[in-house]
């Protein structure tokens, strides 16, 4: 996009907000029902650009529609009443607290789920009143452009959602230049640090959902049966590219062999190939520089010591990784230094629940967890220790639109989804009346 449109979309985008936040909540709602029912009526059609675009599988995809139709439809019936002014008791004849927009919110947004991240964020911010302006990843311009198109298809009036088409000196301008009055970001550390540092300088609100390096904690009370197949499926989902895939396999050692066997008996049964395929469960990465990085993590866990399980799988076209586990993997390896976005699986052995909750915290991430034992008692205890925004209890991470979703330390703060989420992108203001 040229500097004039980028200005021109502004522009809209603030006459767009001065009309939005006088439209009422419930009648946001309304809007917000039918784009449910869009996101529906061509699901297919979305989840087909999606696995063109960064080839996640086709049914991976689907499920992803349907999970934003789903928010949606959560956020229509919710919102209302998660906006309602709250009555406050005090000396005064009246107190009470409102919810009132922000005004325009810059959401950028990365490819992996490239439907959902816009929709969690996107949808709760408009049902608040709020209009966005989405500058979503450079390798997904045919999903963003279809987000806009399904709000505008829902009947939303223009520029309460509008796709940016920009790089990111133009983004960063919005933010300095005042042009914008919050940000989202979903990305990288080192995106979270330069936009924090902008929206910071500018005393701008933002919400900042970055890396992780998620703990699986598996007790020696736990069915490892399911908790080795789960694992699998854990750190396969997107091919290994999501935040809060499982990324570090914890075991108790008295149970680590039987865990590992489970786990690799189900990676066998994976599916490697076109992500197109309906019967595919494991597809190509997104990038060529993610391969250029789980080669290297890979090579540098080989060369220290570590033991390799590696599914055969091999292919002239696209960017496929075989699915591995690595055994006795060590604290300097960069399996367990950075961030793995792809299907690479550290498992580590630890003698006790104290080395497990130790092990899982010696991380500068903190985005979920997950623990699996059958003494819920003992793993809530743990699951209190854990530094992280979210644990799983005998089952994967995944985020709900009921829950909120966050992580602490360098996976960023504020949260998205719940109420919490929606009011992120709020002025709270408090009202008193005297007689």
């Amino acid at each position: 996009m040229t500097h004039h449109e980028i200005v021109n979309a502004v522009r809209r985008s603030q006459e767009a907000f001065r009309s939005w936040r006088e439209v009422s909540v419930p009648e946001r709602s309304s809007f917000i029902r039918k784009l449910a029912n869009q996101l529906r009526s061509e699901k297919q059609l979305y989840a087909e650009t999606m696995t063109l675009e960064m080839g996640k599988t086709i049914r991976e995809s689907r499920a992803e529609v349907e999970k934003c139709a789903w928010l949606c439809e959560y956020y229509a019936e919710h919102a209302p009443a998660m906006l309602k002014p709250e009555m406050v008791k005090t000396e005064a004849l009246k107190s009470y607290i409102t919810f009132e927009p922000l005004g325009i919110v810059l959401a950028i947004m990365p490819w992996n789920f490239p439907f959902w991240q816009a929709f969690r964020f996107g949808v709760p911010a408009i049902a608040a009143g709020n209009v966005v302006l989405l500058k979503h990843a450079s390798n997904v311009p045919m999903s963003a452009l279809a987000i806009e198109d399904a709000f505008i298809k829902a009947g939303f009036p223009g520029y309460i959602l509008k796709t940016l088409l920009i790089d990111t000196q133009d983004t960063l301008r919005l933010i300095d230049e005042d042009q914008v009055d919050a940000v989202s970001l979903t990305g990288s550390n080192k995106a979270g640090e330069e936009v924090g540092a902008h929206a910071g300088g500018k005393i701008k609100k933002v919400v900042l959902e970055l890396g992780g390096s998620d703990p699986y904690i598996v007790l020696d009370d736990a069915n490892i049966e399911i908790a080795g197949k789960m694992a699998a499926n854990a750190r396969m989902v997107n091919t290994g590219q999501s935040c809060i895939a499982a990324k570090r396999f914890i075991v108790h050692e008295a149970v680590a062999d039987k865990f590992i066997e489970m786990f690799t008996t189900r990676l066998k049964e994976l599916k490697i190939g076109d992500p197109l395929d309906e019967p595919t469960d494991v597809g190509p990465v997104a990038k060529p520089e993610i391969m250029k990085d789980l080669n290297s993590q890979l090579a540098d866990a080989k060369r220290k010591g570590a033991k390799i399980v590696q599914i055969p799988f091999s292919s002239k076209h696209g960017f496929f990784f075989s699915p591995c586990a690595v055994l006795n993997p060590t604290k300097r390896m960069k399996v367990l230094t950075e961030e793995v976005f792809g299907p690479i699986a550290p498992i580590i052995r630890v003698k006790n629940d104290e080395e497990a909750i130790a092990v899982a915290n010696d991380s500068e991430f903190g985005l979920g967890a997950s623990i699996w034992s059958q003494n819920h008692e003992r793993a809530e205890k743990i699951a209190s220790r854990l530094e992280a925004g979210i644990v799983a209890i005998n089952d994967m991470v995944k985020s709900d639109p009921r829950l909120p979703f966050g992580g602490v330390k360098k996976s960023g703060f504020g949260r998205e989804l719940s109420q919490y989420g929606l009011k992120e992108f709020v002025s709270i203001k408090s009202i008193i009346v005297k007689e």
